[in-house]
């Protein structure tokens, strides 16, 4: 991968009165002391690391030392901007699937990137620094020598004889004055090398640095495209269900259950009026049970009033008592109300299964165009994802929509349940709910 600015900027007139030459100069004057800092620190961590093994102390250093490339890979990122600035570098690495420190140093060591970004640490430290001190420092020897004979000769040599850049002697002022104005026309010379070197160490760092393109692309993207048409049309197949049981089956029992009480009043005779009477009981738990199906398969709140209302609506149907704090301020698409809805029922329904929970708590925002849900409780924790199918499911229709599921459960609690997932909004959707505070 070239470096469009600073490839194009070689191949225009104007690259020596752009900044494009100070720029290269800048980054191969701050890799100097950047990587003689990070040899340093390498060495040591290397050294005492293995001296202290034994007593496992050194343990962790040799951590630092093998997590040493994630620092170094996020400052040369940055750096890159001086003579890459068009495609900032993504970050490589993974979110960790749980929270906490254990979790976040297992990912990384599992990583490939973690591997790749040591590497260029220690590519960096052993030879590329001390390669582009010698370049710059030729570039501002030779150029500076030259260009600074006059005052030399002025100071170091009394007006008599300089050596210029220890190659040659000038007796004159006029010749010294013809060295200098020989620097001056060499410099622009020096700034075409010095750019196609900056720009080959950028095409390295990128080389090194930069996440690896994805294996059979196109397939992956035909495969995310084909998971969000089956979750599109499992939504619409979920609404299909719904409106049918509600307007189809729901009306039919409510017909018959007004049938039976009419029959109830003209029957007084036993044993028909207590037939009838178990029958209208029977058709009344029914239909209770049909409603709590169809606000389980899609609940009408949810389609009208938005997600804020339909987490509301959880809470006050939980045995646990919920503390809201809702910050949605704009509709969501189907899809992601129903799967961030289904997720805070999972939650609350393991609260007050499981959790053994006196109080529990759901915070909702929009951070970064991610829709962050938190659900805690102040139970005795050990929930885990892995062992139940609720929760997995849960992280399996999330991660169709490209978010994430993390749980935090150490043992005795608390338990925090976060739901992280991608929220472009539907402007086509009207908010009735207000954020609940």
């Amino acid at each position: 991968m070239h470096t469009p600015g600073l490839w194009q900027a070689l191949h225009e007139r104007r690259y020596l009165r752009s900044g494009w030459p100070w720029r290269c100069a800048l980054y191969f004057l701050t890799s100097a002391p950047l990587g003689a800092a990070l040899l340093v620190c390498l060495l040591v961590l290397a050294l005492a690391g293995s001296l202290l093994t034994v007593v496992l102390v050194g343990v962790p250093l040799l951590l630092m030392l093998v997590l040493a490339g994630l620092p170094v890979a996020r400052l040369e990122r940055r750096r890159l901007r001086l003579i890459d600035p068009a495609v900032p570098m993504a970050d490589a690495h993974r979110d960790p699937p749980r929270t906490g420190p254990a979790a976040w140093l297992r990912t990384r060591l599992q990583e490939r990137s973690t591997w790749r970004e040591l590497g260029y640490a220690l590519l960096f430290a052993c030879l590329l620094w001390p390669l582009e001190a010698v370049i710059i420092g030729t570039v501002i020897g030779v150029s500076g020598g030259l260009v600074s004979t006059p005052l030399v000769m002025a100071t170091a040599g009394g007006g008599e004889e300089v050596r210029v850049i220890k190659l040659w002697l000038v007796h004159s002022y006029p010749a010294a004055f013809a060295v200098a104005l020989a620097g001056l026309l060499l410099l622009p010379l020096l700034a075409y090398p010095l750019g196609l070197l900056a720009a080959g160490r950028a095409r390295l760092t990128r080389l090194l640095l930069d996440a690896p393109p994805e294996q059979d692309d196109v397939r992956v993207r035909e495969l995310s495209r084909s998971r969000m048409r089956l979750v599109t049309a499992f939504e619409a197949e979920r609404r299909r269900i719904e409106r049918d049981l509600h307007d189809g089956a729901q009306q039919r029992l409510v017909a018959l259950s007004m049938h039976l009480g009419l029959a109830r009043l003209d029957a007084r005779e036993e044993p028909l009026a207590g037939l009838l009477a178990q029958a209208h009981g029977e058709a009344q738990a029914a239909l209770v049970e049909l409603r709590e199906l169809i606000r389980g398969i899609h609940p009408q709140v949810l389609t009208d009033r938005g997600l804020a209302a339909a987490v509301e609506d959880i809470a006050d149907r939980s045995p646990v008592p919920v503390d809201l704090d809702l910050d949605l301020p704009h509709r969501f698409l189907e899809a992601v109300e129903s799967a961030v809805y289904f997720a805070v029922c999972e939650a609350l329904a393991n609260v007050a299964k499981h959790s053994r929970a006196t109080r529990a708590a759901v915070e909702a925002r929009v951070d970064g165009g991610r829709l962050d849900v938190r659900v805690r409780d102040n139970g005795v924790g050990g929930a885990d994802k892995a062992e139940g199918t609720g929760l997995e499911g849960v992280a399996d229709r999330l991660s169709v929509l490209g978010g994430r599921l993390l749980v935090s459960s150490p043992s005795g609690g608390p338990t925090v349940l976060r739901v992280l997932v991608p929220c472009p909004p539907a402007p086509d959707r009207r908010l009735d709910a207000r954020p609940v505070r």
